[in-house]
């Protein structure tokens, strides 16, 4: 599905001569066409926050809600209005089916006096997006009837009452339930869950979990659960750039307007696929973080894929641990998939609880916080003192002084294999707490 709103967004762009981008009703993303430009009022705050973000503000949608793009049949010009953050005018497009709004299709206008698209050019991309509406509703509708089908599967204890959860989801999807599917699980999520989701077979939401699958979360801390529909398990590029699409986009520094393809009016960032990892001097800096409790972001986790719905829970907890990595371990996301985690595929269904070992108790309070972090770099780089010394940037004898150091807090021999082991697994499930 995913490529057949590229393919119309695509469609739009040639008919205008302008780059589209194409959001659902809630002003979430779905496609868009890149955009290079050195022109600083493409740059704007609306759009400079959309882009960070991934969604405008209440404030944001309010304001262009109020030019009636909700009720329109045909496009709207917006015009620029510097005092709200909109140095640029937009061209708006409304996505509708049936009478009611699906999405938006934004263009950024031309500037005044320069001649922008004609009446045939709006007239013919106005019915591309009447194509649109199509698609989002069937997608709409269908994620809203199985949301509590879905939801079903994902709350139910163990036993007949899973199984007939699985059972209604499978007659709700009819022949669809044979098919590939991935679970996925997106944390923390605030708000309503989205109207669709590109690809996705249903959507819903449910309470955050830990890796052992009780709660573990206060009341109304929740969690995105998405069901996609794969078409072969070797082609999740499009489902993962869909799901991507779901989180915010980390800050960038700062660059000059045009420097790189950016999203279209009106919305939200443009990236080129699936979210990926930093490179590598990123990555090192990310793998030799400190073992404490990460601060929260939202993060998304991949299952395998699953074919039929037997093993949809199996898979459900495979997303949930993958999210909890990418947190754990940001050089694994913001989106992680299951087969990638390593480690914490274990991990993440053991520690369900804060870490509470005796022999690491004192290790893993703050005042301790360096020496942890020497002592997870050290067995990363198994417990080679070269490569850990030169991770840390620090002497080796400083090396060796911090390890005696560990061995003395904790009572760990780091010369026993078992020690070592007991170690590592600590400090990574200490980042999973």
């Amino acid at each position: 599905m995913k490529g057949d709103y590229q393919d119309l967004v695509d469609e739009i762009s040639a008919l205008l001569g302008a780059p589209a981008t194409l959001e659902n009703r809630d002003f979430r993303l779905i496609a868009f066409g890149a955009h290079d430009s050195d022109d600083d009022l493409a740059m704007d705050p609306v759009r400079t926050r959309s882009i960070l973000t991934r969604q405008s503000t209440a404030a944001v949608r309010s304001w262009f809600e109020g030019f009636g793009i909700a009720r329109a049949t045909g496009p709207v010009r917006i015009p620029a209005a510097p005092d709200a953050g909109v140095f640029r005018g937009r061209i708006c497009l409304p996505v509708r089916f049936r009478g009611i709004v699906q999405g938006y299709v934004w263009l950024l206008d031309q500037e005044p006096g320069t001649p922008g698209p004609d009446a045939a050019a709006l007239a013919a991309a106005m019915e591309v997006a009447q194509r649109i509406g199509v698609l989002l509703a069937e997608e709409a509708k269908a994620g809203a009837d199985l949301s509590r089908e879905f939801q079903a599967v994902l709350t139910a204890g163990r036993g007949w009452q899973q199984d007939m959860a699985v059972a209604a989801l499978r007659a709700a999807l009819g022949p669809g339930g044979d098919g590939l599917h991935a679970a996925v699980c997106v944390a923390p999520w605030s708000g309503e869950a989205p109207a669709s989701v590109p690809g996705a077979a249903a959507v819903c939401l449910v309470p955050r979990r830990g890796g052992g699958g009780d709660e573990a979360g206060a009341a109304g801390d929740l969690v995105l659960a998405v069901l996609l529909r794969l078409r072969s398990t070797d082609a999740l590029t499009p489902a993962l750039t869909a799901v991507a699409r779901l989180l915010p986009r980390a800050p960038e520094p700062a660059r000059t307007a045009g420097a790189g393809a950016v999203a279209a009016a009106g919305g939200t960032a443009a990236t080129g696929g699936a979210a990926k990892a930093a490179g590598s001097t990123a990555a090192a800096k990310a793998k030799a973080a400190p073992a404490t409790t990460p601060a929260r972001r939202m993060t998304a986790g991949v299952a395998d894929p699953v074919r039929g719905l037997a093993e949809l829970p199996a898979a459900w907890e495979q997303a949930v641990a993958a999210a909890r990595a990418a947190v754990a371990q940001p050089r694994l996301g913001p989106v992680a998939q299951w087969s990638a985690i390593g480690p914490y595929r274990l991990l993440a269904t053991l520690a369900a609880d804060p870490v509470d070992d005796p022999a690491v108790r004192t290790l893993l309070t703050p005042a301790h916080r360096e020496l942890a972090r020497t002592a997870e770099v050290f067995l990363d780089c198994a417990g080679q003192a070269g490569r850990a010394a030169a991770a840390l940037g620090i002497h080796r004898q400083t090396l060796y002084y911090r390890l005696a150091r560990v061995e003395q807090l904790t009572g760990l021999d780091l010369d026993e294999g078992e020690d070592r082991l007991l170690l590592h697994m600590a400090l990574k499930a200490a980042r999973l707490t």
